[in-house]
């Protein structure tokens, strides 16, 4: 039985769940990187390794999310994001190892290598595959295919994952550290830093804490503009999860959250989502060359340049974690011989080396 229900058993018979990754997830000491600060406690939540078909934070959210979606007999699933995004790749290899028909609404973004492995496996997975060249346009494909498909035969999970059931995997995952926490994995952290698109896992944590009733506080790394992610929306998604949880369950709390709680830290985000910036690369080859987890230049880069300034600050070796949500399990790759002119169209682009 999840952490989760264990705590709120009603939970376990009125919430819908579908196993998907192998948790608890391991909880490390990054030794070396602490011994070139000069911090020696410095921890790293291994999200990234949440599956061996596919890691990172989505797989959480999707247990939660694929659970409705069977208990509801859906036989398809349509989801949406940017060109690269590890949610609609997570949502194509799940979906196909739950035999659902999964179609991915796509919008393009600034180019990365990392997009076209993403593209790649999508369309290996058997998804179907739409990308427009504007987010505007996006949304009107969206609304095309949708009608289409029939609104009733389709289940439409949101961007990111990042639902009233999505939440409730970073919640469960709250608990999960706990356990590691009473275990003495790991020290009560002083701050826990984790990248924020979505919300959904941020929101998800800081839930997560609030149940627990851990003190940390939760450093929620922006790397979307405000109009995607604000406090507002943080706290529109944070109270509609957890009535949705007390709902389910009365012994579920109603929580308020503290300003010394709760910090949305906008200074990396850099020129936009996707800009890769000389702080998050400089990031991502220090963890490389100190403890060889390899991290992206999107999200968890920035986030752990955020965790590194704090670094810098932390006099008190003070413990401090870095939630890693990137995956860190290989793509499926095709054979030789195949050609990426397979790939819808406007795919095309981000093959522009090959």
């Amino acid at each position: 039985m999840i952490t989760l229900f264990k705590k709120y058993p009603l939970l376990a018979a009125s919430l819908n769940y579908q196993k998907l990754g192998h948790f608890p997830t391991p909880v490390s000491k990054l030794e070396n990187l602490g011994k070139e600060l000069r911090n020696n406690n410095l921890f790293i939540k291994r999200d990234d390794l949440s599956s061996n078909l596919y890691g990172g934070n989505k797989i959480r959210k999707l247990e939660f999310i694929f659970g409705d979606v069977i208990a509801a007999g859906y036989k398809q699933v349509l989801t949406s994001g940017a060109a690269g995004s590890n949610h609609a790749l997570a949502t194509a290899l799940f979906g196909a190892q739950a035999g659902l028909k999964v179609i991915l609404m796509l919008f393009e973004q600034s180019y990365n290598p990392e997009i076209k492995k993403n593209l790649l496996a999508d369309y290996l997975s058997g998804a179907q595959i739409y990308l427009d060249s504007s987010y505007e346009a996006h949304l009107l494909s969206l609304n095309r295919v949708i009608n289409e498909q029939g609104s009733d035969n389709i289940y439409v999970i949101p961007p990111g994952g990042s639902s009233v059931s999505g939440v409730c995997g970073y919640v469960n995952a709250t608990f999960e550290l706990k356990e590691q926490i009473k275990r003495g994995e790991i020290p009560e952290p002083k701050a826990i830093f984790v990248a924020m698109g979505t919300m959904g896992t941020a929101v998800g944590l800081m839930l997560g804490l609030k149940a627990a009733g851990l003190k940390s506080k939760l450093i929620a790394v922006q790397v979307v503009p405000s109009y995607i992610s604000d406090y507002d929306k943080f706290m529109s998604l944070f109270e509609s999860a957890n009535k949705f949880l007390h709902d389910k369950d009365p012994q579920f709390p109603i929580f308020k959250i503290g300003e010394e709680e709760l910090c949305l830290e906008p200074a990396f985000l850099g020129p936009g989502y996707g800009y890769i910036t000389a702080q998050a690369e400089s990031a991502i080859e220090l963890l490389l060359r100190t403890e060889s987890i390899k991290l992206d230049g999107v999200y968890t880069g920035k986030a752990f340049a955020a965790f590194l300034q704090e670094c810098s600050k932390n006099e008190h070796q003070s413990t401090l974690l870095f939630w890693n949500t990137k995956n860190s399990v290989a793509l499926p790759e095709p054979g030789n011989g195949f050609d990426y002119r397979n790939l819808p169209s406007p795919c095309h682009q981000y093959f522009k080396d090959d």
